[in-house]
């Protein structure tokens, strides 16, 4: 499935250059925006149909290979895992990704020349002008951060960003420059400055489907610690969180009560009407199926070994370990929605029941049409961990203490108040993963290299990383966030085989700290219509190196 709309840009912005002059006009075949209730029906294309879940979840160290007696992949997701250009086409590939979300940008970019063009000064144009320039900025922010390096205090002038399309474009064939990941970065804080002070839902009949006031300010809040502007996102976590946390946290302990199924558990992951569900988009995607209790696509798994020494059923701070000893699955107990593990004789893999498999009929009759699911795109819980990690790194410690005690409380039926001194304490008796001799060892934390400044390991800032950035994998997984959070901590991690015995049997590859791989290559369509790729070492696989790029410039 492809979607395009009737913008002849193809909201690529790639150069092709002609000598025709009837080329240089764009074909403009938009239907006129000229009334608010126009705009306000053309913003809700203004956000992507296509998710970067997929793509970004398996990059991550949310997966191991399950070996060749696991049969369950396609060539799309082999070159995904094993961080390959992406040559395959599929509806979730990083070509999709690109298309989807610059249509969306052009979208947001027609409502907001139409607003200008009106001068309408009515509340509900304001509120619909900060929703255009929130979803342009979203929508940046996914391409920088999944395309490009991590934005970087020291290398982000130098470090090529996307192109960032703040305007309509009056011919079809102009050539977008990348710039740097400092550009857009700036750009995206500009849209939020201009838009935040607007945000609202006055005229949103759905509004956790659109950027209103508390999804803006949760955006804010990770746009700001990506950013390595602390202060401003511990600012619009409070804004977005209010004075009592709480209250607005999912419910975890109702989720206990519901019909033990993942239908029942999935539907209610993605209600509108519950406080932690900020903002929730519609996507054409399979990711129901990877993520869900099926053993589709599953070489590529969170399997038990993982998910019992890394994630969600390891030992970590709340956890009894005495208790844990006599019951492999003590700590799995604690949750009041536990992850559930599924084993047979090909297949291990380890899931929460999360995101649903939805399915939408183009032809009842035939019994053929898409698969569709809905996500949370921004939540109460992760601004929660977006604050704890900014308090860290102010080294207001016992503010943070907080907050992962809030997490904690919320999502298990932990009631035991944790100081800050028995969080670093029981992280530094941790080891390292990877520090085995044969680099298979997996533990809570990993060595961090940020290219931001942090104290030492063994440090009460460094234990207190650890506890925020695992919690935080535990809270997003089978939702890609953690890749960037890979990217973001400069963490390095291998490509593992599972035997039969599920356990790591060996490692094939290594994403180090300046492998070149952490960017998504741009799609070839891109590179081919004259937009510089992204760097590539020489391998056997890859024919994007350096003497190339100066050619293609």
């Amino acid at each position: 499935m492809n979607k395009y709309i009737g913008i002849s840009i193809m909201a690529l912005g790639i150069g092709l250059t002609s000598c025709n002059d009837f080329l240089d006009k764009l074909p403009d075949n938009r239907a006129a925006i000229d009334t608010e209730e126009k705009v306000e029906k053309l913003l809700v294309s203004a956000y992507p149909d296509i998710d970067f879940i997929v793509v970004a979840e398996t990059m991550s160290d949310n997966m191991d290979d399950m070996g060749e007696q696991n049969p369950n992949t396609v060539r799309f997701l082999d070159q995904v895992f094993h961080w390959d250009d992406v040559t395959e086409g599929n509806n979730e590939s990083p070509e999709q990704i690109w298309t989807s979300s610059y249509e969306a940008i052009v979208n947001a970019n027609q409502a907001l020349a139409a607003i200008d063009e009106m001068g309408s000064t009515s509340r509900n144009m304001q509120v619909a002008k900060a929703e255009g320039l929130m979803a342009r900025a979203y929508n940046h922010f996914v391409l920088v951060n999944l395309f490009c390096k991590h934005y970087s205090s020291k290398t982000a002038t130098s470090d090529m960003g996307i192109p960032y399309l703040d305007g309509l474009e009056e011919k079809l064939n102009l050539h977008h420059e990348r710039g740097t990941v400092a550009d857009v970065y700036e750009k995206i804080d500009k849209d939020l400055q201009e838009a935040l002070p607007l945000v609202g839902d006055d005229y949103m009949s759905v509004p956790k489907f659109h950027f209103n006031a508390k999804a803006a300010y949760a955006f804010a809040s990770r746009f700001y610690l990506f950013y390595e502007k602390w202060d401003k996102a511990i600012e619009y976590a409070n804004l977005c969180l209010g004075s009592n946390p709480e209250g607005q946290l999912r419910d975890w302990s109702y989720v206990s009560t519901l019909t033990a199924s993942s239908d029942a558990y999935t539907n209610h992951y993605i209600d509108a009407s519950l406080n932690c569900n900020l903002l929730l988009m519609t996507a054409y995607s399979n990711l129901g199926w990877y993520f869900g209790p099926y053993t589709v696509w599953k070489r590529y798994a969170h399997n038990d070994y993982l998910a019992s020494h890394e994630t969600s059923k390891a030992v970590n701070f709340w956890v009894d370990k005495a208790s844990a000893a006599k019951d492999d699955g003590y700590a799995a107990s604690l949750y009041y929605s536990r992850p559930r593990t599924y084993a047979g004789s090909n297949f291990d893999f380890v899931v929460f029941w999360k995101l649903p498999d939805l399915f939408e009929y183009t032809d009842p009759v035939a019994g053929i049409g898409y698969r569709r699911t809905i996500y949370p795109a921004l939540t109460t819980d992760e601004v929660l961990l977006n604050r704890a990690e900014a308090y860290v790194m102010k080294k207001q410690y016992d503010q943070a203490t907080v907050d992962i005690n809030t997490w904690v409380h919320n999502i298990t039926t932990v009631k035991t108040t944790f100081s800050t001194d028995s969080i670093v304490k029981f992280y530094n008796a941790e080891p390292y993963s990877y520090d085995d001799a044969e680099k298979l060892q997996s533990t809570v934390k990993k060595h961090l290299h940020p290219s931001f400044e942090i104290d030492a390991e063994g440090s009460t800032q460094e234990a207190l990383l650890q506890c925020v950035l695992g919690l935080r994998r535990i809270e997003t997984v089978q939702q890609g966030l953690r890749w960037f959070d890979v990217k973001r901590y400069g963490i390095e991690i291998p490509r593992r085989v599972i035997n039969a015995d599920g356990v790591p049997e060996s490692t094939y590859d290594w994403l180090t700290l300046d492998d070149e791989r952490r960017a998504v290559q741009i799609p070839d369509k891109v590179i081919d219509a004259g937009i510089t790729p992204n760097p590539r070492a020489k391998t056997k696989d890859n024919d994007y190196v350096g003497e190339q790029l100066e050619a293609i410039q």
